[in-house]
């Protein structure tokens, strides 16, 4: 056993929690564990209780792994922590502290760990884009988002907002109305069967984003030989580039020597080159001050970053009453 002293990244999120540990010391750090089970929701929002509950034992495992020592801190990352985290803000400090010792708790959104993930504690903004799609931008003295309003009220551009338009040109195709495309309508009814009886599998459907979202890499592949797809992915791009530079700090807002920068996170970027390449022309010319840049990391990086930082008190990201708080025992 030795006397390490360790930080904690948790990742929670509509699969369960992912999370990863570092040693302070330098030295290996244990490969990151998760859960398979996605905490509840109830009428406080974020259910503690069962956070803990599955927090605790990957806790310990990956002590075990790590040969013993302490965890000093720890950093969660929770989708809907805005407006869900009232119960985890509530109880995590004591239970954390009574159930592992620990003395220093961040909470903070999940698109907070995405920014702290691909661009560390530099100003700028970062999209994450997945089945959703939001943008978090700062100048390390406020947080700014953008869009992140679900598959009805926003996350345009995203995996869900592209699926449904493909999907859409592929009914305008069986119509025979302008606007359509035959090459989605045929991908649409290979996945999915006879396409006019897509409505009644997609509206009874809980999961109607992921079911849509499905759909984006169709659309990609036909993108290079369709016009129609083609123009869908041109839209998203655009409205990706919209909430960059809705939430990116302008040069004159950052410190010296400092300069804006964005990055992309997300698996809707793995969609390759048929996105990658109009959403930086957009970019490119939405955004002429700042630099493009690989994300460094995914959120559970940046949890663990967060952690790490409040453990040495060196945190640079601006603390939020809903996006970022900080609580030491």
């Amino acid at each position: 056993m030795t006397d390490a002293v360790c930080v904690l990244g948790v990742d929670s999120g509509g699969s369960g929690l992912r999370v990863a540990m570092d040693r302070l010391d330098g030295l290996a750090r244990p490969a990151p564990v998760s859960s398979k089970e996605p905490v509840r929701t109830g009428a406080l929002g974020i259910d503690a209780e069962h956070f803990m509950e599955q927090l605790e034992p990957l806790a310990r495992e990956l002590l075990d792994q790590a040969g013993g020592g302490r965890i000093t801190a720890v950093a969660i990352g929770a989708a809907g922590m805005a407006t869900l985290g009232a119960d985890l803000r509530a109880q995590l400090p004591a239970a954390l502290r009574d159930a592992l010792g620990v003395r220093h708790l961040a909470l903070a959104a999940d698109a907070v760990t995405a920014y702290a993930g691909a661009l560390g504690d530099r100003p700028g903004a970062v999209v994450a884009a997945g089945t959703g799609m939001i943008a978090i931008g700062t100048d390390l003295t406020a947080w700014h988002r953008a869009d992140g309003w679900g598959h009805l009220l926003g996350d345009c551009g995203g995996g869900a907002w592209i699926g449904r338009a493909g999907l859409e040109a592929a009914m305008r195709a069986f119509d025979g109305r302008q606007g359509g495309s035959k090459a989605l309508l045929a991908r649409a009814e290979e996945l999915f069967g006879p396409v006019q009886q897509l409505p009644g599998q997609l509206y009874p459907r809980t999961d109607r984003p992921a079911m849509l979202a499905s759909f984006a890499p169709e659309v990609a592949r036909c993108a290079p030989d369709d016009p129609a797809a083609a123009a869908i992915l041109r839209e998203a791009a655009r409205h990706i580039a919209d909430a960059a530079a809705a939430v990116c700090p302008a040069p004159d807002r950052v410190g010296r020597g400092e300069h804006p920068e964005v990055a992309l996170t997300g698996g809707l970027f793995k969609m390759g080159d048929a996105l990658l390449r109009p959403v930086e022309a957009e970019l490119a010319d939405r955004l002429r001050h700042v630099r493009l840049v690989p994300a460094a990391g995914d959120p559970l990086d940046g949890a663990v970053r967060i952690a790490a930082d409040v453990a040495a008190d060196r945190l640079r990201l601006p603390l939020d009453p809903r996006m970022l708080t900080v609580h030491i025992q």
